[in-house]
């Protein structure tokens, strides 16, 4: 009898997306770069565009050193079950784009944003997509350092490196 190539090794949890069905759907990814240009043409004030977009940072427990400013934060681990209220409320709100990121986007950002993305194609939607921001919030403490970044504290990203 062979074991199921993606069980967990004996003693330990499955990973905390194993009872979730796996995202089918693709998504493109959009540069750290963009997004800044998106965040500094849609700031607060009477000059500047209509915003289309929004920010999901979808890390649980490890967001210390701070966050894309405007970013929202809804946990990968309980993302699944929202979609449904985040879809109604971004068509409610006019947005286009919602772009996700974690700690790297290689995991949590990735997948949060396919079954986004996933639910989007179910309800035949085509108004609004899911994007994968490039690299993330490592990738953008890199690149900007602190700048539109809320909350953030040198002293995390001093004890990363």
């Amino acid at each position: 009898m062979s074991a199921d190539a993606n069980a967990p090794p004996s003693g330990e949890a499955p990973p905390w997306w194993a009872g979730l069905p796996e995202p089918r759907a693709t998504c493109e990814t959009i540069e750290i770069s963009e997004v800044m240009d998106l965040l500094e043409k849609t700031n607060i004030g009477p000059n500047y565009e209509r915003r289309s977009f929004l920010l999901v940072d979808v890390r649980r427990n490890d967001w210390d050193g701070g966050a894309v400013a405007t970013s929202i934060n809804l946990p990968a681990q309980s993302f699944f079950q929202t979609r449904p209220v985040v879809y109604q409320l971004c068509k409610q709100a006019g947005i286009e784009k919602i772009i996700f990121y974690c700690g790297s986007s290689v995991g949590r950002g990735t997948r949060t944003a396919r079954w986004m993305q996933d639910y989007l194609n179910e309800v035949g939607e085509t108004g609004i997509r899911a994007v994968i921001m490039a690299g993330g919030i490592k990738g953008w403490h890199k690149t900007f350092g602190d700048k539109m970044m809320e909350n953030y504290d040198e002293k995390a990203w001093t004890a990363k490196a």
